[in-house]
């Protein structure tokens, strides 16, 4: 099961990939017609010939990594329903292959109806369908299995509120970057949310790098390097983008490098919201388990009881004599 998991994650970055450059390439519509391709068959397109029309030969490419992730899913469902005990692992699973379904449908609707929203639509729900392999690797795997079994002293209540909201506001990111690279909007609004993720994950990343726990230690280091590498792909698809005229560098459109990094800063930002969810789910875990000690000395105030106004007005409450039944007030 673990190997299948890991499998379908690792395939399923080529349609990721590939998507990526046909959005840079605006390569999207170089078929009219889906699921044929020109009136051909899909799986019998003449793709190699194609290599002289950059637009076509990675829109079908893209086309046909969809259909290799979508037996593989095919075959994650087999396996789990045979192999795996746990039934909410079997019912992931199909989850995955329903998604992959409904993410190729996203794309037919998007070529039949020439619909930029439904392209960055289609980014998105990728962004998440990635995410959702991603989770299931983890969740069958030995880190998995070892995580349950630590305790962690130094998360605090600040923390552990930071690493939830974390997920939220790099998904929001997303849709920003989405909006730009489709509809040609929100630019300012991305850069200041690259800002602001960037202050929650360096955050996130000290918390969880000084732990206790050596899962939790390894969290850390990979949000801190799925950040670090979206920065540096970020600059380089502001520059290769939009050019930088202070030195004299002007961008070309479909060039090479813009291309080739423009792509990655997507992908990037996938493996960044995958990171922030597997942070996420494991202080989660570690804290429903009640194995984060550092939030248990915080006070838990609804547990608290409190006595009302006029009781505090008792003379038996302020002579510090006991309280009787009448006058005892309500928890």
């Amino acid at each position: 099961m673990r190997r299948v998991a890991a499998a379908v994650c690792a395939v399923a970055l080529v349609p990721i990939t590939l998507g990526s450059f046909v959005t840079t390439l605006k390569a999207g519509m170089a078929f009219a017609d889906w699921p044929s391709s020109d009136g051909h068959n899909m799986l019998l397109y003449p793709w190699l010939r194609d290599l002289r029309h950059t637009d076509k030969f990675v829109e079908h490419g893209h086309r046909l990594a969809g259909v290799l992730i979508g037996l593989l899913s095919i075959l994650l469902v087999v396996v789990a329903w045979r192999y795996e005990k746990r039934r909410w692992i079997r019912f992931y699973s199909l989850g995955i292959l329903v998604a992959v379904i409904a993410q190729g449908l996203l794309g037919g609707a998007r070529v039949l109806m020439n619909r930029q929203t439904l392209a960055m639509l289609h980014s998105m729900t990728g962004a998440l369908f990635f995410t959702f392999c991603l989770m299931l690797m983890v969740l069958t795997s030995r880190f998995w299995q070892s995580l349950r079994t630590q305790r962690d002293t130094r998360i605090s209540t600040v923390s552990w509120a930071t690493l939830m909201i974390l997920p939220l506001a790099v998904g929001g990111q997303y849709c920003l970057g989405s909006a730009f690279r489709h509809l040609h909007t929100m630019l300012h609004e991305h850069i200041a949310g690259a800002v602001i993720v960037t202050v929650l994950a360096v955050s996130a990343s000290v918390s969880l790098w000084r732990s206790d726990s050596q899962s939790l230690r390894r969290c850390g280091q990979l949000l801190a390097c799925s950040l670090s590498f979206q920065i540096f792909l970020g600059l380089g698809s502001y520059v290769t983008r939009l050019g930088y005229p202070d030195l004299g560098y002007v961008a070309t459109s479909g060039s090479l490098s813009q291309s080739i990094v423009c792509s990655l800063h997507t992908v990037g930002g996938m493996f960044l919201l995958g990171s922030s969810v597997i942070c996420s789910s494991a202080v989660y875990i570690l804290h429903r388990d009640g194995r984060l000690d550092g939030m248990k000395m915080m006070p838990n105030l609804a547990a608290v009881p409190y006595r009302r106004l006029d009781e505090l007005r008792s003379p038996s409450l302020m002579a510090g004599a006991p309280v009787n039944s009448s006058e005892r007030g309500a928890v």
